[in-house]
């Protein structure tokens, strides 16, 4: 008999890379993470794991058995919630936009939460660069993030088109060279607004700095700096600039959600779910 317990920990420390990093998504030591799996090494008479290297990866035997572990772990999952028990455990680690992070989400995270109450679910909000860096390194499940289109191909993804954005109450466009609203370096709207700026051969200088989205856009809405933002956060004190003003459009990026190989049920439906709430945010 497999026991599922000593199937999550070698899960774990597949998914993860480590037996470390295993441990604390696991909420256990690490010396009970080897310990569980070298149980199951040797229940299946078959070394599972290469431990030789910067990261562990599977053998030979261990990618055999991968993809039926997944799949026992799954239905145990889903058994349990198909029988309304909340025995389930664990944790889920998304990364999601600023803009994301508030009122457009929370319902359908509050709704996750509710029909899982078994299940961590950890939530980190920030930068897009900073989200996606954090799920390169193995720290987030999940990780819904702004790029140039086409970047990288994550399980859905969205057109976001961009929109500058002035003050209504307290224009600087007519300055020379013009004062700019932005996040701090490596933030994609930054990026997208001084290279596109530059093409239009149109001066401008850095005013204000906030890793902050409602930050950059009141200091917009403010007359404290122009500014490049998603269209469907322009606000009443925001005026968009176009073509008439000698603005050219700026091409779309792109919201996308990633995801890491091999979820346990509980994260793919909650997947699904940000995908139902993507929908419906960008068709706005």
């Amino acid at each position: 008999m497999l026991d599922p317990v000593l199937l999550r920990s070698f899960l774990a420390v597949v998914q993860t890379g480590g037996f470390t990093r295993a441990a604390a998504s696991l909420h256990l030591t690490q010396s009970t993470v080897s310990q569980q799996v070298r149980r199951l090494e040797e229940q299946l008479g078959a070394e599972l794991l290469d431990r030789s290297g910067r990261y562990v990866v599977t053998t030979t035997e261990g990618e055999r058995l991968l993809g039926y572990a997944n799949r026992i772990v799954a239905l145990m999952d889903e058994a349990m919630l198909a029988l309304g028990q909340s025995a389930v455990e664990g944790e889920v680690r998304l990364g999601v936009p600023d803009d994301f992070a508030a009122n457009s989400l929370t319902p359908y995270l509050a709704d996750f939460a509710d029909a899982h109450p078994g299940i961590r679910l950890e939530i980190t909000s920030g930068l897009s660069h900073d989200v996606w860096r954090a799920f390169n390194a193995g720290e987030l499940d999940l990780a819904l993030i702004k790029q140039r289109a086409g970047s990288a191909k994550g399980v859905a993804s969205w057109a976001e088109p961009l929109a500058w954005l002035d003050s209504r109450a307290r224009p600087v466009l007519a300055r020379n060279p013009v004062p700019l609203a932005v996040f701090p370096p490596n933030g994609l709207y930054r990026l997208e607004m001084t290279h596109a700026l530059d093409a239009m051969g149109k001066p401008w200088r850095i005013a204000y700095v906030s890793s902050s989205l409602p930050g950059v856009s009141a200091a917009a809405e403010g007359g404290l700096g122009l500014t490049l933002l998603p269209r469907r956060l322009i606000t009443t004190a925001h005026r968009e600039l176009g073509e008439a003003e000698g603005f050219a459009p700026v091409a779309p990026v792109e919201v996308a959600l990633h995801a890491r190989n091999q979820l346990p049920g509980y994260a793919r439906e909650l997947a699904a779910a940000l995908i139902e709430a993507c929908e419906g945010i960008m068709s706005k």
